[in-house]
């Protein structure tokens, strides 16, 4: 049943536009406080070894931009750290689903570890209404 109920959940955020239920569940949090869901609409350049884009999931207009994880696979992490080294004053948060899975099977490092060594701010779930009231820089 809960499966079924994942499924039809996963199903109704594809339908919206989105790549997930967290996705949809974080738009659905930001019209309830009214705010713009702006999602999916920004590109960010950053090199690699040639330049690629980076797609934040939204912005909230106060210069905060959230990216909604399930999976914070090894490549989404390496990623965040390459951004986060060439333009350091953005600021990216987390949402995860769960910030206590491990980063990969066998580690003792969650996600939540791994946001707090990289200097990264996350929460489960939801975002928290005080990122959403802090006011612009």
């Amino acid at each position: 049943m809960v499966s079924s109920r994942r499924s039809s959940l996963r199903q109704s955020a594809l339908e919206a536009g989105f790549r997930s239920g967290l996705e949809q569940d974080i738009a659905d949090q930001l019209r309830k406080c009214g705010i713009p869901v702006v999602y999916e609409e920004e590109k960010i350049k950053y090199l690699v070894e040639e330049t690629r884009e980076y797609t934040p999931d939204f912005y909230l207009g106060n210069g905060i931009y959230i990216e909604g994880k399930g999976r914070f696979t090894t490549a989404d992490r390496k990623k965040h750290l390459l951004i986060q080294r060439q333009y350091p004053f953005l600021d990216i948060r987390f949402v995860f689903s769960n910030s206590s899975n491990k980063i990969r099977k066998g580690s003792k490092t969650t996600y939540a570890d791994w946001c707090q060594k990289n200097g990264f701010k996350y929460s489960d779930k939801t975002i928290p209404v005080d990122w959403i009231k802090e006011a612009k820089r």
